[in-house]
């Protein structure tokens, strides 16, 4: 349980840094895993929508202590998260008038349209290795940022190609490779109980409750502020959103983006770039930035409630319709990963949806650079544009870490602000 509490309040750098701390310390340190068994698990949450470290954790926890260890495990990943997140939201809406708040969010913008890039470019590099890929890619983008093809359909019709692909034409498809192999001289681990069998029983009694708890607040969001509500409405549409997160959370924003942004009117443009700033800033996985968006619509949407109190429960449900998915997930699959060792259809389709992906953020990094340069009512804002470039070199040529860059960002925009430069 001290390990769990520990790492949600440690987990920084996105999903490899969370990947690595636990594998330190509960494969080389702990010995509580074997090095193959902690491979196996994390190919298997690299298969799931949701966001993979915290389903990583939740199946440590279940494989180590059961299903009470699951639970605690992927909650305890995300509290610390949800906690601070919660609180820089309000500062953000409440404080939004003072000067200095403006600033850092103004400096936040730089930063977002940086990290962004460097994401297209990181993923870019690992996953456009054949030139049907590249093509997967480039048509990915051009459906989502001249056509406003809807994601999921984006996301369906390319594990289609990946699944024929790796039928027809398996050389422009590749399965990715395994993460390595158990190392068997190494020091005896933790012998572990068997784990469940996957019997009919026990996956309708998983599906049964987890679907019960999953749907029964959104329910009650609908009772209380109606089914037209935004809670309600927030309710459906991120429990759609966490059935398509498959390959990390800057492959749904683009969706969550043209849902919240341009087709519901919940938020912004800037306050969507405020909000994956602030999650960038957090611990735990970076799809908390849908917390923030539940948030800030619910305020601006707070019907016969007060502002806050309507932004609590969105950003309540939000978080609640994200993260209970990922339970029914992990329980249900978690028995077969010992057998998972090979699928290469499946990894094909994955290695698919990954170059479709690269298409898409590069759409999100376009989008985020061309409201922050030029802004609603303003001209070409040179000082972000300054500020992203130098935050681009930062990163990419010294390899600055993300929370410096954040910082320098937010401190410079607090400046520019206090100057009138906002």
């Amino acid at each position: 349980m001290r390990f769990w509490i520990k790492l949600g309040w440690i987990s920084f750098g996105g999903p490899a840094g969370q990947f690595a701390i636990m594998h330190r310390e509960l494969v080389e340190k702990r010995r509580w895993l074997s090095e193959e068994h902690f491979l196996h698990a994390l190919n298997f949450c690299m298969l799931l929508p949701g966001p993979e470290a915290q389903q990583l954790a939740t199946y440590l926890g279940w494989r180590l202590h059961g299903a009470r260890g699951g639970i605690a495990a992927g909650a305890l990943f995300v509290i610390p998260s949800v906690l601070i997140l919660f609180f820089l939201s309000w500062l953000y809406m409440a404080g939004g008038e003072v000067t200095w708040i403006q600033g850092i969010f103004y400096g936040l913008m730089p930063a977002v349209i940086a990290i962004v890039a460097s994401a297209v470019k990181r993923i870019g590099s690992k996953a456009l290795k054949t030139p049907a890929l590249w093509v997967l890619a480039l048509l990915a983008f051009v459906a989502i940022f001249f056509f406003k093809v809807n994601f999921v359909v984006i996301l369906t019709v390319t594990a289609l190609v990946g699944w024929i692909g790796a039928r027809f034409c398996p050389s422009q498809f590749p399965a990715g490779k395994g993460y390595g192999k158990a190392d068997a001289g190494r020091a005896s681990f933790v012998q572990l109980p068997p784990s469940p069998r996957a019997t009919l029983r026990r996956s309708l009694t998983v599906t049964g409750i987890c679907l019960a708890l999953w749907w029964l607040p959104v329910v009650a969001c609908g009772l209380l502020s109606g089914w037209h509500g935004v809670h309600f409405q927030q309710g459906l549409f991120f429990s759609k959103t966490a059935m398509v997160t498959i390959g990390g959370a800057y492959a749904v924003l683009p969706y969550v983006n043209q849902m919240a942004v341009e087709h519901y009117h919940w938020l912004d443009a800037g306050q969507m770039m405020a909000g994956l700033g602030l999650a960038e800033t957090t611990p735990g996985p970076l799809i908390m930035v849908l917390q923030f968006v539940g948030f800030v619509a619910a305020w601006q949407n707070p019907g016969d409630m007060s502002p806050l109190l309507a932004a609590t429960l969105g950003a309540g449900i939000t978080t609640w319709v994200t993260f209970l998915p990922c339970f029914l997930f992990v329980f249900l699959g978690a028995p077969h990963v010992e057998r998972l060792h090979e699928r290469p259809r499946l990894a094909s389709v994955l290695t698919a949806i990954t170059a479709a992906v690269v298409g898409v953020i590069l759409n999100l990094a376009i989008w985020f650079a061309m409201h922050a340069l030029f802004p609603e009512g303003r001209g070409f804002d040179a000082i972000v544009a300054v500020m992203a470039i130098a935050a681009w070199i930062a990163m990419e040529r010294f390899k600055v870490g993300i929370l410096p860059v954040l910082a320098t960002c937010a401190a410079l925009g607090v400046l520019v602000s206090m100057l009138g430069g906002v």
